[in-house]
C-alpha cells in the first residue's frame, strides 16, 4: 500500500443486511470501521429495534466504554458519525492489539476467562442507571420480542413467560448487562484472555441473563448442575473481587450472590422462551430439554 493511502478490507456483512465490518488500513494504523446502513423500505418492529440497537451501541462507546474496569478489555472508541441513511462507529483493532482468535465454542480456559468478565463487568456497573441504553438489556428481552413469544406453541413455558419476565426485572440488585454474550462476541487472546465486542443490547438488568446465555451451549445435557455449578462458582469469585478491589460503595456481595443465584434458572428459562418462538428447531424440543423445563418451572412454583 503506498504511503498516505487509505484501503478497506472487508470482514463481513451485519446480521440482517445492515451495512458491513471493515478493517480499514491507514497511514496511522488499522483500525474497525463498522458502517451501519438502514435498509429503505423497512418500518416493522424488527427494524425499530435493531435501528435502537445500533444506536446504544454508539452510544455505549461514546459515553460508557471508559468506566469499564482495566480487566474487561473492549475496543478503544476511535470516533463515529451519525448520518440520515446510518451511522459510522469507527474502533481498534483487537486483532492487531494482541486479540486475534475467535471461536464459537470456547475451550475451558478461554470460557473461565469470559465469565470472568461478565463478572468483573456486572460488578463495576452494579446498581448503576442504565442512561442511554436499553432499560431492559438483552436482545431476547420479553418487551422487545413479543412476536416470538406469539409464535410460541401452547404450554407452560410461553404461560410462565410475563412471570419470568417480572421476576428478573424485578431483581433487588441490577446492573449493566452486555445483552449478547455469545461466545462469539468474544475476541480472544493467549489461553483465558478475551475482549468483547458488539454492545448493541447494553442495558439494565440481573447479571445472570448474560451468564445463563453465555453457558447454555456448554452443558452435556439441559442445565447440567455440573457444569453450573462450576460456572456460578467461577462467576462469583471473579465478582467478589472485583467488587473488593473498587473504591465505589457496593451491596452486600452475599445478597447479591444469593438473589442472583436463585435468579439463574430464571434467566436460563427465559432464554428458552425465546429460542422456542424464534425458531422452534433450534436443538430444543428434546425429552431431556422439555423435562428441565419442567422441572425448573415446578421449582417456581414451589
Amino acid at each position: 500500500m503506498a504511503r498516505n493511502q487509505t484501503r478497506d478490507e472487508p470482514i463481513q456483512t451485519l446480521w440482517g443486511g445492515y451495512g458491513k465490518l471493515v478493517r480499514r488500513h491507514a497511514p496511522e494504523g488499522p483500525r474497525i470501521v463498522k458502517d451501519i446502513r438502514w435498509p429503505d423500505g423497512k418500518g416493522d418492529r424488527s427494524h425499530q429495534r435493531k435501528l435502537r440497537s445500533y444506536q446504544v451501541e454508539a452510544h455505549w462507546y461514546e459515553h460508557w466504554s471508559l468506566r469499564i474496569p482495566a480487566r474487561c478489555r473492549i475496543p478503544r472508541f476511535l470516533g463515529s458519525e451519525s448520518r440520515r441513511d446510518g451511522l459510522t462507529l469507527v474502533l481498534e483493532d483487537l486483532d492487531r492489539a494482541g486479540y486475534a482468535r475467535r471461536s464459537s465454542r470456547l475451550e475451558r480456559e478461554d470460557l473461565e476467562g469470559a465469565i470472568g468478565f461478565l463478572a468483573a463487568f456486572h460488578a463495576a456497573f452494579l446498581g448503576v442507571e442504565p442512561q442511554g441504553l436499553w432499560k431492559e438489556g438483552s436482545y431476547w428481552q420479553l418487551g422487545t420480542r413479543s412476536d416470538e413469544w406469539k409464535a410460541m406453541p401452547a404450554g407452560p413455558l410461553r404461560q410462565a413467560a410475563p412471570d419470568l419476565d417480572r421476576r428478573l426485572a424485578r431483581a433487588r440488585f441490577r446492573t449493566i448487562v452486555h445483552g449478547d454474550a455469545k461466545p462469539d462476541n468474544f475476541c480472544l487472546g493467549g489461553p483465558g484472555k478475551v475482549a468483547m465486542v458488539d454492545f448493541q443490547y447494553a442495558g439494565g438488568g440481573c447479571g445472570m441473563r448474560d451468564l445463563a446465555y453465555l453457558i447454555d451451549d456448554f452443558r452435556e445435557s439441559p442445565l447440567d448442575p455440573s457444569t453450573t455449578s462450576r460456572a456460578l462458582d467461577t462467576y462469583f469469585r471473579a465478582f467478589r473481587r472485583q467488587c473488593e478491589e473498587s473504591s465505589r460503595p457496593t451491596p452486600s456481595i452475599d445478597e447479591v450472590e444469593s438473589e442472583w443465584r436463585i435468579l439463574f434458572p430464571v434467566a436460563w428459562l427465559d432464554f428458552q422462551r425465546f429460542l422456542q418462538g424464534w425458531s422452534p428447531g433450534y436443538g430444543r424440543g428434546s425429552r431431556s430439554w422439555d423435562r428441565a423445563v419442567r422441572q425448573e418451572l415446578e421449582k417456581l412454583e414451589e
